[in-house]
């Protein structure tokens, strides 16, 4: 632990049980109180548990990205507990349609863009008193947002995704501009694939359809990346908490794409 974002208050919204559970563990163990928020409530009783077993301060909230009200009762809920937040980040996810667009229904596609996009609009509109108030001299408050690496690719049937994610990029470089003024920074990560235990179930199903081992899966993937790898988890974490550190208190309006090399951006 180096305490980077030691006496800081950071809010997930979208806290999962893979990166998000990640993001928060490790957000704690720098010193951060970490507010865990999403859909389903049950699975953050879980993650404050295990900040709270492991030292850390935590607090869950349920929220529907797709719902203002809502929203903006998990900022109601984070304003009883704070006066200032330092740090939002944005990673609510639901699986993509897998289809072509000429298969794709229109409210598919909506319904991505309603939480990837405009959830994430919601989220900093509601979040920006409490961020600027969590901004000092030096010191800009940090919102992250979770993309993709299906933004560098047109490969079949990730279409609805990428048009999705697309957008939460170019919301973020307006969002930059538009927030830098109050003190606070807007950046987007754009993760390839995440080997962790939702990636190896889905290798898994490969392995079961087509032949060989998750291993064969594995191997075969890899072999697109440079490194020859897939990131952990936790390499997906760390470069989302620089971003939310004064390490990164020059940095706005970008997007960081980690994947072993996969993409070259």
């Amino acid at each position: 632990m180096t305490g980077l974002l030691r006496d800081r208050t950071i809010v997930i919204v979208g806290a999962g049980p893979g990166f998000g559970r990640t993001l928060a563990l490790r957000a704690a163990e720098e010193g951060a109180t970490v507010v865990v928020a999403a859909r389903t409530s049950s699975r953050l009783d879980g993650i404050v548990d295990e900040v709270r077993e492991a030292g850390g301060s935590a607090i869950a909230a349920a929220v529907d990205a797709t719902d203002p009200e809502s929203v903006r009762a998990l900022r109601d809920t984070v304003a009883g507990h704070t006066d200032a937040v330092h740090g939002l980040v944005y990673s609510a996810f639901s699986v993509p349609s897998m289809r072509p667009l000429a298969e794709t229904d229109h409210d598919q596609i909506a319904r991505g863009i309603d939480l990837s996009v405009l959830g994430a609009l919601r989220a900093t509109q509601e979040f920006t008193p409490l961020l600027e108030a969590g901004a000092g001299e030096g010191s800009p408050s940090s919102v992250v947002m979770m993309a993709s690496a299906v933004i560098h690719h047109s490969r079949e049937r990730y279409a609805g995704y990428k048009i999705a994610k697309t957008a939460l990029v170019a919301l973020g470089h307006s969002l930059a501009t538009e927030l830098g003024p109050r003190g606070i920074r807007v950046n987007t990560v754009a993760p390839g694939y995440i080997h962790g235990d939702t990636l190896t179930a889905y290798f898994e199903h490969l392995a079961a359809k087509y032949g060989g081992t998750v291993d064969d899966v594995y191997a075969h993937t890899a072999a697109k990346m440079d490194l020859r790898r897939l990131p952990t988890e936790r390499e997906i974490v760390d470069p989302v908490l620089f971003l939310l550190s004064d390490a990164a208190s020059a940095v706005t309006g970008q997007t960081l794409t980690v994947d072993c090399g996969e993409f070259h951006t």
